[in-house]
């Protein structure tokens, strides 16, 4: 997914835009774009800086400034959740884990980025295997009485499991129950290597599944915090620092950019 956040002058967020990443980045960049600033309802010349962040950041033609995923996300999450110390990430493709230290500090990390095992990627094809849509996946094995364990996440193999399971005639809950709990199982091995502290914040597009929200949480023994739309944390933490850079940038007189450089930078938008 790409996405979109713009703040005011106050760290109030404006605009919020997700859209599919597909394969011409630069375009849906400009597309996203030009979709939040609608929303905002203010012209590109008025947007004070801008910083891209994640995988694809590079695509950003008219970027001021380019930030790993893991320092904006660090910074999305403290800023929603100001006692968080943990921050849990699941997203499309991989998982993280972050340590989190005063005004959004990322003082250590790990991340799982060979492997969709256990990422929204794996759910989309378990999902599709048994005839569900993703919104169903939680709400269906919170249901369950009898959950059954599943040894495997890698994708392949936990078809074959959860089919064979299905034809012995286990309840398509149990079978989600159990499957939830292998994915909370791995993301809280990959955490302890950061050394868990509460709040624990729980974000990317696995948590909204409220399933494996429950089994996360089961396994810590406490609750995790969930942002009320976890996919943005981010593109929320992106526009805070960029908020940062513009203002530093002020106090040292730093040159700006100019209007004549934004002016051009919009031409991006017609191609």
């Amino acid at each position: 997914m790409t996405k979109v956040v713009v703040i005011d002058a106050n760290s109030n967020i404006k605009a919020r835009v997700e859209n599919h990443t597909g394969a011409e980045h630069r375009r849906l960049a400009n597309k996203v774009m030009e979709l939040a600033l609608a929303q905002a309802c203010v012209p590109f010349t008025e947007i004070a800086y801008i910083v891209a962040t994640g995988y694809g950041r590079i695509n950003v033609p008219f970027a001021d400034k380019q930030m790993t995923e893991l320092t904006c996300h660090a910074r999305g999450v403290v800023h929603l959740f100001p006692t968080a110390h943990t921050a849990l990430d699941i997203g499309g493709q991989d998982a993280k884990g972050l340590k989190l230290g005063p005004n959004g500090k990322l003082l250590d990390f790990v991340m799982n980025e060979r492997c969709a095992a256990g990422t929204g990627r794996f759910l989309e094809v378990i999902a599709g295997t048994l005839g569900l849509t993703l919104d169903q996946l939680g709400p269906l094995s919170l249901k369950s009485q009898h959950k059954i364990s599943i040894a495997s996440i890698c994708t392949i193999f936990a078809q074959q499991e959860i089919v064979a399971r299905m034809s012995e005639g286990a309840a398509i809950e149990d079978v989600l129950a159990g499957m939830h709990e292998a994915i909370a199982s791995r993301a809280v091995r990959m955490l302890r290597a950061v050394k868990i502290q509460p709040d624990v914040v729980f974000t990317g597009g696995v948590a909204k599944n409220v399933g494996v929200v429950k089994a996360v949480s089961d396994q810590l023994g406490f609750p995790v915090l969930v942002p009320p739309d976890p996919l943005i944390s981010g593109a929320l933490g992106a526009a805070l620092l960029a908020k940062e850079q513009w203002e530093a940038a002020q106090k040292r007189g730093d040159t700006l950019p100019t209007q004549e450089r934004v002016l051009k930078e919009a031409s991006f938008f017609n191609k």
